[in-house]
């Protein structure tokens, strides 16, 4: 895989939301760890995941952990994406100039979600959709916190166990 792996330092950005502000994650990892999934709108995997990270944000998000959404799209489908897939989080912009910050972290797949710590030190990296890398994740954010683990995946959900993107 060409992608960041974990144990790495995670490369350096700053990206527009959607709604036009600015995101960096030097001033993010100050606060705390940061969830970055990136992904495309046209991407059934992402489609399928995408949901998920949005449980973990209702779960473990705010007070100092940040999650992002990193899209490979234009403003426009990404907001109807994150409309119609109930994304409440925060949703950055890769589209302009060839990808730079997507191209920085080696992608080859989406979508791919990195946890970063407050090193900048990778510590999940996850191509595809990967149950129990979604579930290490709402572990060390649980952990982090000091609050009890809560389900991720619903006893009536059939969810695999991975699908690649």
């Amino acid at each position: 895989m060409t992608h960041i792996v974990v144990g790495k330092t995670a490369p350096g950005f700053s990206l527009k939301s959607l709604d036009n502000k600015e995101y960096s994650l030097s001033d993010l990892i100050e606060r705390g760890p940061v969830i970055a999934g990136f992904f495309k709108i046209s991407c059934p995997v992402c489609q399928f995941t995408f949901p998920f990270l949005e449980r973990l944000y209702k779960h473990y998000g705010g007070n100092n952990v940040t999650f992002l959404g990193i899209s490979q799209d234009d403003a426009k489908s990404t907001h109807k994406f994150a409309k119609e897939h109930g994304i409440t989080f925060p949703i950055l912009l890769d589209d302009a100039n060839g990808y730079v910050v997507s191209n920085a972290y080696g992608l080859t797949n989406v979508p791919t979600i990195f946890l970063i710590d407050t090193d900048g030190a990778v510590k999940v990296s996850s191509m595809g959709f990967d149950k129990k890398d979604l579930e290490t994740i709402a572990a060390y954010l649980a952990e982090r916190k000091k609050i009890s683990m809560s389900p991720l995946f619903r006893r009536d959900e059939v969810v695999p166990s991975n699908k690649p993107g």
